[in-house]
This record gives C-alpha cells, sequence and structure tokens, in this order.
C-alpha cells in the first residue's frame, strides 16, 4: 500500500515560509479577482455597463477588479451598483461579527 501524506505537511517541507505566503496572497488574490468579476457576471452586466453606473471608464473599471489591495469604499459603490449591499463580517473565535461598512 501506497502512504499517504497530508498536503500541509508536503506543502511545509517543500516551501520556505515565506514562499507559502507568496502562494496564499496569490490565491487570495486570486478569489478577490474573481468575485468582483463573478458579482458583475451573475448580475449579467458587461465591464462598460457597470463601469457607467459609477461613472468610470471600462479600462479603470478592469483595473478595479484586477487590483490587489481593494479600498472599502471602491467596493461599496461597486456593490451598490450592481444592486446590492457591502457587508463585511469577522469571524473571531468561531463568532461571526456584523462589521459596520461605513455606510
Amino acid at each position: 500500500m501506497t502512504p499517504t501524506s497530508n498536503w500541509q505537511d508536503i506543502r511545509t517541507k517543500k516551501f520556505t515560509p515565506e514562499q507559502l505566503q507568496q502562494i496564499d496572497d496569490a490565491v487570495e488574490q486570486e478569489l478577490l479577482e474573481m468575485d468582483l468579476r463573478a458579482l458583475r457576471e451573475a448580475a449579467g452586466l458587461t465591464q462598460e455597463e457597470l463601469a457607467q453606473r459609477i461613472t468610470v471608464t471600462q479600462s479603470q473599471l478592469s483595473k478595479m477588479e484586477r487590483r490587489e489591495d481593494h479600498r472599502i469604499s471602491t467596493v461599496r459603490r461597486y456593490v451598490a451598483a450592481l444592486g446590492g449591499k457591502l457587508e463585511i463580517v469577522a469571524v473571531v473565535d468561531g463568532k461571526r461579527i456584523l462589521l459596520s461598512s461605513g455606510q
């Protein structure tokens, strides 16, 4: 029988802590980018249509969707233009805490 390995063990043996952080950051960024784009696509809007709603150019909206670090105010505008409301939740010790997003 072939021995099995835990993915976490493999990660820590194959990568330095710095490399692991870079990988985790890249994955988080990819998920965030996908989330903004997915929100827009789920609403059935093109970048041009959403850009008009939040009064930016299509190019600016594209950059917004690819950006590494989003301001809460920018994400709030983006979500509002889709007809939604931004809610921020922190999970501390298993408890979900709804944070104010400044609205």
